[in-house]
């Protein structure tokens, strides 16, 4: 894949999500029921544009003009501050400076990703479909808003690719910044591990042992990095809330039923069993019936993944663990992606599982990588589908994820 074909991609991608939204107003009620959303025709954009800060674009937009207000410390700080610096240069618009960091971001992740698949030999064939898979994807058009995706996409695939590169500098550095970010960021401690036993791994570096060791200590500081962001975002609000965790502790006031205290993934199935026997059959429902059904098809995708990352078709993972690991990158992407889609889960709730699977990469490799046309290119209309609709009531003030 030409890497000049992925513009083209992202502007093809841009123009049918604002055709969405421009049809979904002429065809869909306007609810818009979310805090804030008389500051939208304050910024002066046209209106199929100005929808994509709805919900929590706002929420980032308000963070970035007067710093947090009461309970805000949910949204993690980077985003805002760019927001808020980067604006000048923008007109003082905060709604288009943050459309424009979300865009280039993405854009540049993009690329990035495409060099780090292409880093495999096993996925370099199926690169531009796991893009195309990627752009398609029912909620993908948050990697263009008023939202934290844009910008943790290119730091998450930025991470990967110069772990893979072995630039130990920049794992550190854009490592940090994603648990800036976003909570999950926390958890690229988990690629990092990985790649440093992969080269404690006698099968990568043969008898040469000796040279590894030499570089355990200076590897081992990368793990520190995203635990420092968390650290320093945690020393923030010890200080100014006596709170260290109180990102988590203000959770339940965003609504959605999410609970501070730990929930296990059985209860929130039982949850969701009682919404479906006596729930009211509304938008809320429906919605409800898309988290559910999206994640189960993300996790069971992960653990066929996860199957074929040990090199296995046999299902006793005791009995073949130890010998049958091939690629450590590939396997740490897949626990990657298993914590990103169950940590939100811990909260109660399959609430916005569709979003945040976005950052379980490794669905979009495993499902590029079917040989079934068939099975395919009925992924493909799904997916297709479930995003126009998903847009359409998004922009249209229905919270979908």
């Amino acid at each position: 894949m030409n890497l000049l074909l992925i513009p083209l991609l992202f502007l093809f991608w841009r123009i049918f999500d604002f055709v969405i939204i421009f049809f979904s107003q002429k065809f869909i009620p306007y609810l818009g029921f979310f805090p804030y959303k008389e500051l939208l025709p304050g910024f002066n954009l046209p209106n199929w544009v100005s929808p994509l800060a709805n919900f929590d674009g706002l929420h980032y937009i308000n963070i970035a003009r007067n710093g947090y207000a009461q309970y805000e410390q949910a949204f993690f700080p980077l985003y805002p501050m760019l927001i808020k610096y980067l604006s000048p240069i923008f007109f003082g618009n905060e709604l288009l400076t943050g459309i424009i960091i979300s865009n280039i971001a993405f854009l540049i992740g993009l690329v990035i990703l495409h060099k780090y698949l292409c880093s495999f030999r096993a996925t370099t064939r199926v690169a531009p479909t796991t893009i195309f898979l990627l752009l398609i994807f029912p909620t993908s058009f948050f990697f263009g808003a008023v939202y934290t995706e844009g910008l943790f996409f290119l730091l998450l695939i930025s991470t990967l690719y110069f772990l893979k590169k072995q630039n130990y500098f920049l794992v550190f550095i854009f490592a940090f910044l994603a648990s800036l970010t976003r909570l999950i960021g926390v958890f690229l401690i988990i690629p990092i591990a990985f790649h440093i036993f992969q080269r404690l791994d006698p099968r990568f570096h043969g008898d040469d042992n000796n040279g590894t060791m030499k570089q355990w200590n200076n590897e081992f500081l990368l793990i520190l990095s995203p635990l420092l962001g968390l650290g320093l975002y945690c020393f923030y609000l010890w200080k100014t809330t006596g709170d260290p965790l109180f990102f988590l502790t203000s959770q339940p006031i965003f609504g959605a039923n999410r609970s501070s205290h730990l929930i296990l993934l059985p209860q929130v199935y039982w949850r969701y069993f009682k919404i479906f026997m006596i729930a009211a059959h509304d938008s809320r429902f429906y919605v409800s019936v898309v988290e559910f059904l999206v994640f189960n098809f993300v996790f069971f995708v992960l653990v066929l993944d996860l199957f074929k990352n040990l090199g296995t078709k046999n299902w006793n993972l005791i009995r073949n663990f130890k010998l049958k690991i091939r690629n450590y990158d590939r396997l740490a992407l897949n626990i990657f992606s298993f914590a990103n889609l169950i940590l939100p889960t811990l909260t109660g709730t399959f609430s916005s599982i569709p979003r945040y699977s976005l950052f379980s990469i490794s669905i979009f490799i495993y499902l590029a990588q079917i040989k079934n046309n068939l099975i395919k290119y009925l992924i493909f209309i799904v997916f297709l589908i479930l995003h126009i609709l998903l847009l359409g009531y998004f922009t249209q003030g229905y919270f979908i994820s």
